[in-house]
């Protein structure tokens, strides 16, 4: 039988236990970081900096995750997180301020929020819709805890300073992180996709047209060149492909190229390459 714990020791709680671990790390992390301000070769700076970075990625890390389930991979977050941290380490003066952590903080915070401005919009607002779609968020949460319930569009509004329109801009922004694939159902009980529902992006006259104002110019080539007309613009092969075809080398093919387009041009009156090419 298990005896029982001795009722006259202390009860140490869970929380006491981690609250030492953050201050050890924290004592930890000032001491490399404070021996990294006085050294002198880059060797031993470099471990320094990779010892500090080790050392604060749960800090990192806990930041990043804040931010998940906002249209980017937790995994990208936690990569982004993990640099904003190295440039803590890298910028950071020993025995300044409050500390590595609350220095480090803001740092990390700032370049996830630099990776959501630049890489985080699956279709790119304007900057002012993106600030102030930030602003909203902000706002909408901080007016949650304080109303203990969802605000309503005008109360957003008002706290922010700005007219609805604004406000109802600024949310369409929020689709802006994500995107439906075109393959997904059109409905739930429908055999179709989005994708089926778009319009075709095909004016078969232009094709014609184009088709017969290109056959008089096409007939006056000879068969190699025609092939290596159809090779290049039909098959959509490469010059170093076209060059196996033809048992020549991707210089001699763009060469070739160069003057056939360059007739073609020619003989349609063309002055400008890109009508072409």
């Amino acid at each position: 039988m298990t005896p029982l714990a001795d009722a006259s020791a202390p009860f140490t709680p869970v929380r006491a236990g981690a609250d030492a671990a953050v201050r050890e790390r924290q004592s930890r992390t000032e001491s490399i970081l404070t021996e990294l301000a006085c050294c002198s070769t880059a060797r031993e700076r470099l471990r320094l900096q990779q010892e500090a970075v080790l050392l604060n990625l749960a800090l990192a890390d806990s930041i990043a995750s804040r931010y998940a389930g906002r249209g980017i991979d937790r995994d990208d977050l936690v990569q982004v997180g993990r640099v904003g941290l190295l440039k803590a380490v890298v910028g950071y003066h020993a025995n300044k301020g409050m500390g590595f952590a609350a220095y480090a903080t803001p740092t990390i915070t700032g370049e996830i929020k630099r990776y959501f401005r630049d890489y985080g919009w699956m279709v790119r607002p304007p900057r002012r819709l993106q600030e102030l779609h930030a602003e909203v968020s902000t706002a909408e949460t901080d007016l949650q805890h304080r109303l203990q319930r969802a605000p309503s569009a005008g109360e957003l509004a008002d706290a922010l300073g700005i007219e609805p329109g604004e406000l109802s801009d600024a949310l369409v922004a929020r689709s802006g992180y994500t995107a439906l694939s075109l393959d997904a159902p059109n409905r739930a009980d429908s055999g179709s996709s989005l994708g089926d529902s778009l319009p075709e992006d095909v004016d078969p006259y232009a094709a014609v047209e184009r088709a017969e104002w290109l056959r008089p110019v096409l007939a006056g080539l000879t068969d190699r060149e025609r092939r290596v007309i159809g090779l290049r613009f039909v098959a959509g092969l490469t010059q170093e492909q076209i060059g196996r075809h033809l048992g020549v080398s991707q210089m001699q093919v763009s060469r070739l190229l160069g003057r056939i387009l360059c007739r073609m041009r020619d003989d349609l009156g063309i002055t400008d390459a890109a009508e072409i090419a």
